[in-house]
């Protein structure tokens, strides 16, 4: 055997099985991040070449905005890609993983495909229930800070505006009796 068939022979394994990853990819200016969720061999670097681009990720807006191709992103799970950490919160929150789950209960015969889509469209409404729930106690609690802070304000107000009236009047007794 030639002496480099082995380091051949392991590039080429290494090629056919290279793992890639489900990861976010960083665009935007300094200290305005905006991400790109893609699919890239692990080896390549952070902003680099990239395998298909699957949604985008802005921490910025408040709720953050997450967009994201569902069939994409189950086909590249289904094909073996790993997602990493931020990435599989952002799927679980999408409900990508949990269609997964149930999709791979429709394979092993546990249920039929039509029982896992329903189950999917209640869960898919209840959570965005919960997120509009969510986001009128947040509104709801906002409101009540800021009156809180306004009724602070105008007692701190009246009472600056109190001891001042307060004064005048005992300056005018001395001033009368002076005279």
């Amino acid at each position: 055997m030639q002496p480099g068939f082995y380091r051949v022979l392991f590039n080429a394994v290494k090629f056919l099985f290279m793992s890639a990853k489900i990861r976010l990819q960083r665009q935007g200016s300094k200290k305005r991040p905006f991400y790109f969720i893609v699919v890239a061999d692990s080896r390549s670097p952070r902003d680099g070449k990239f395998i298909q681009k699957l949604g985008t990720y802005n921490p910025l807006t408040i709720p953050a905005t997450i967009q994201i191709d569902r069939q994409k992103a189950l086909e590249w799970l289904n094909k073996g890609a790993t997602p990493t950490d931020t990435v599989r919160r952002i799927l679980s929150f999408k409900g990508v993983l949990y269609l997964k789950h149930l999709l791979r209960g429709v394979s092993m015969g546990i249920f039929d495909e039509a029982a896992a889509m329903q189950k999917f469209t209640e869960w898919t409404a209840q959570h965005d229930q919960q997120l509009i729930n969510k986001d009128q106690d947040n509104l709801r609690k906002r409101r009540e800070k800021r009156q809180a802070v306004l009724a602070e304000a105008a007692a701190m107000k009246a009472a600056k505006a109190a001891p001042a009236q307060e004064e005048a009047p005992a300056a005018e007794e001395a001033g009368g009796e002076e005279a």
